[in-house]
């Protein structure tokens, strides 16, 4: 499953593609099967890439030993880049840089100890996720998929008045939990389709601020756009749920962590709330047995917020100049540590 490619030549410029330092030296890992572009990027540069070339999660103990003596590791977010991984690959492991926003899989205590940088893949996702958000929005409030079930089940016989009766988005109240770029952006779409308020609980932004609690018992839909952290984790459990309102529609398309799902189940099951779209879960890949699933009120995409052509290929590259810079010792584009 491992394969090697490197560049023949050795660029000569001070570019991020042909960069004045050689980097025929340097050797990457990059642990899932990814767009070309990254890869070709890398190679042009003139940097020699090792990689997992399959699109299964590479098993542990593979990875641990394909790291060894590399200069920069390429990875996901399913992968733990922990102490073990970090002391596995040595000391020449320089930069280690994620296709992803999220960073929660990488152990950034250990790289700063280590004097690691480590970057990933901020603002390109924010389209895809956008329109993502606002598809299962109007998934569920509109009824979709649930419509779509009941064709299939021959339940549709007839054109009835009150039959399939969604939320619209008319004169509704949206609150957005999260107001930075996914939200903001998922605010621009909205405006258009007449909504009457949009309210968010972090103050930041040119929406309407209210309390975290207000904003729960005024929308008619709430989205949840923010970033995992210890003031967040389970922050909709069942007395968020509790407060809002019996017609509410809550998305989900942050971190599975911020919801506690037991809640989400019992909220749904027993109409506290009237429905929900997630794109994220705890765990991931959610079980095709879990309770969630059996529930007409829900819909559940399987992460795909960034699941776009465009957008992964970008990812993909955005990540690839995150190490040349790295390796180059140059400001990266995209940096956490």
């Amino acid at each position: 499953m491992s394969s090697l490619s490197s560049s023949s030549s050795s660029p000569t410029s001070s570019s991020p593609d042909s960069p004045l330092i050689n980097l025929s030296n340097s050797m990457v890992y990059i642990t899932r099967k990814v767009p070309s572009s990254g890869i070709n990027h890398l190679i042009k540069a003139g940097v020699k890439v090792k990689q997992w070339d399959s699109e299964e999660v590479i098993p542990r103990d593979v990875l641990l030993e394909q790291v060894k003596g590399v200069d920069a590791l390429f990875c996901l977010l399913t992968e733990k880049i922990d102490e073990e991984v970090i002391e596995a690959a040595g000391p020449k492991l320089s930069v280690v840089s994620t296709m992803s926003v999220g960073y929660e899989h990488i152990s950034l205590d250990i790289c700063r100890k280590k004097n690691i940088k480590v970057g990933f893949t901020p603002d390109i996702l924010t389209p895809a996720t956008t329109e993502l958000t606002m598809a299962l929005l109007l998934a569920v409030s509109r009824r979709i998929v649930e419509g779509f079930n009941a064709i299939k089940a021959g339940e549709w016989q007839t054109w009835k008045p009150e039959w399939m009766l969604g939320r619209g988005l008319q004169n509704s109240t949206v609150g957005i939990v999260g107001y930075g770029r996914i939200g903001q952006a998922v605010a621009a779409c909205l405006w258009p389709l007449g909504v009457s308020r949009i309210l968010y609980s972090t103050r930041q932004g040119m929406a309407e601020y209210v309390s975290f609690d207000e904003l729960l018992e005024l929308s008619d839909f709430v989205i949840c756009a923010c970033s995992l952290n210890n003031t967040t984790r389970e922050i909709f459990n069942r007395d968020a749920f509790s407060k809002m309102k019996k017609t509410s529609i809550f998305v989900n398309i942050s971190r599975g962590g911020v919801v506690q799902q037991n809640d989400l189940y019992w909220a749904l099951k027993n109409k506290v709330i009237w429905g929900a779209g997630l794109d994220v879960t705890i765990p991931e890949p959610l079980p095709p047995f879990h309770p969630l699933l059996t529930l007409p009120n829900i819909v559940i995409s399987p992460h795909i917020g960034s699941a776009t052509v465009e957008t992964r290929s970008d990812m993909c590259m955005f990540t690839a100049k995150n190490i040349i810079c790295g390796l180059l010792n140059k400001p990266m584009p995209g940096r956490i540590v």
